[in-house]
């Protein structure tokens, strides 16, 4: 049999069905995995191998008595370090984080894994408070790719894709509030959901407000509806949370996407993609039609990139991260952070308003366009994942990791579930991620047309 930490979550589960696994066994091949790879990836700020071994153990005990406690019960995920996981501290890559605790809670996620047996394989790393699209921190260093461990996995969620692709975990948890999916799951070849906003709870309340989305990362599209159903779902903590789906997920959809509505639009009207990109997101894109889809090449008009309104919003967010903070902790910040926080403090309530109002006329923009079209498919990165340790490529005329993101952080303003579709390999061997946008709360149709693509076309095979 194969190392079972190459296993999906899906195929996990037909071992343990099959009596050809156990839990334990899954548990020990991950650890093993992580002992060997994570010294040159550093995607992991914490393992706790006899807290896993003894969840992996429970598992195994209830799945011989016939007494799971969900359809996840037993398979290894990481958390990324800044969900509440009780038990084990949230550092938020930050050395101003007492690691004393106390650390008693749950956040929704975490806790809807834990009710479900899942196995919790350790936290993976962020930059710190999770501020930018690539990982590294003051407290744990620099994160690496699978594909080339001098490239950066992007980010925030950097250590939960660079998990993935590399077999540490089969299912990783993720949060986006620019593209912190996103960005790393089309830097290392992994697929994942941005949902729509409030269908998986946040808890505490994220400081970027309803920027902020938690979403799967895995490497197939049927594991990541496997952990949308295990996480979705009210939460009294989070009163801006959507009610469960109304079908589960898992359900998956049709084989081909007859009738379907496609939007392609290569640049959002404003954006420069390299070329080696664009033609490879340009025929995935044209490969929907060979699914049944009618695909036109049409921009939403969004009226230019609104990078200017989403810092805005993003940089007072930050301030207020670090608002609490002494003269003496601020001093210890990542200096990017600290210069994003000095700029944030000073917008006025006008300005914030009116970046506010900007955000809701996208919104109309975008609810406008899914009338006329189901989706809307972009590249995800407009280039391959660069040197690690930076916040931007060599050679960039801006100093911050929102001028190589235009295609993820749009949708966040506007709230609409967004995949990362794995499309293809530079000349170098690197990721390319094809983005997949559908309207608010049209998260399954989002899920049936990747799954459609990927039954065409999987890329699982392919791995670091």
């Amino acid at each position: 049999m194969a190392d079972a930490a190459d296993l999906t979550a899906t195929e996990l589960l037909a071992e343990y069905e099959a009596g050809t696994l156990s839990p334990v066994e899954a548990a020990e091949a991950v650890l093993a995995r992580i002992a060997r790879e994570d010294p040159k990836l550093n995607a992991f700020c914490l393992v706790d191998e006899e807290t896993t071994l003894d969840m992996a153990r429970a598992a195994a005990d209830r799945r011989r008595r016939g007494a799971t406690l969900g359809p996840l019960d037993g398979v290894p995920v990481s958390i990324k370090d800044v969900f509440l996981t009780r038990g084990w501290p949230t550092l938020r890559g930050s050395t101003t984080i007492d690691p004393a605790g106390p650390w008693d809670e749950d956040s929704p996620a975490v806790a809807r894994l834990r009710e479900q047996g899942a196995v919790f394989a350790g936290k993976t790393t962020t930059p710190e408070f999770a501020w930018k699209g690539v990982t590294d921190n003051p407290l744990t260093g620099v994160t690496r790719n699978p594909w080339d461990t001098s490239r950066t996995p992007g980010g925030s969620s950097g250590g939960a894709a660079a998990a993935v692709a590399a077999g540490m975990a089969p299912l990783a948890l993720g949060t986006d509030g620019g593209g912190s999916v996103r960005i790393p799951a089309a830097f290392t070849g992994t697929f994942t959901i941005k949902p729509t906003y409030g269908r998986i709870p946040h808890y505490p309340a994220s400081p970027f407000g309803t920027l902020a989305h938690t979403g799967p990362m895995t490497n197939t599209v049927a594991d990541a509806a496997l952990l949308l159903d295990a996480v979705c779902g009210p939460d009294g903590r989070d009163w801006s949370a959507l009610p469960p789906p109304d079908v589960p997920f898992a359900d998956g959809g049709p084989d081909d996407l007859t009738g379907l509505r496609v939007a392609f639009s290569p640049d959002l009207g404003f954006a420069e993609v390299d070329p080696e990109i664009a033609a490879s997101v340009a025929a995935a894109a044209e490969f929907f039609t060979e699914l049944g889809a009618k695909v036109e090449q049409a921009d939403p008009g969004l009226g230019g990139d609104p990078v200017e309104e989403f810092e805005v919003l993003w940089f007072a967010g930050a301030a207020k991260v670090i608002e609490h903070l002494s003269p003496a902790a601020r001093a210890r910040l990542d200096p990017g952070l600290r210069e994003i926080c000095e700029q944030g403090a000073l917008y006025s309530a006008v300005e914030y308003l009116t970046a506010t109002a900007r955000r809701m006329e996208l919104g109309r923009i975008m609810g406008v366009f899914h009338e006329r079209y189901d989706l809307l498919l972009t590249p995800t990165m407009p280039i391959a994942a660069f040197e690690a340790g930076r916040e931007v490529p060599e050679g960039s005329p801006s100093p911050r990791w929102t001028s190589w993101t235009p295609f993820t952080y749009p949708f966040n303003m506007t709230q609409q579930p967004a995949a990362n579709l794995p499309c293809g390999f530079t000349a170098d061997g690197l990721p390319i991620g094809l983005q997949v946008v559908g309207a608010r709360h049209a998260d399954a149709l989002v899920m049936t047309a990747c799954a459609a693509y990927e039954r065409a076309r999987p890329w699982r095979g392919r791995r670091p």
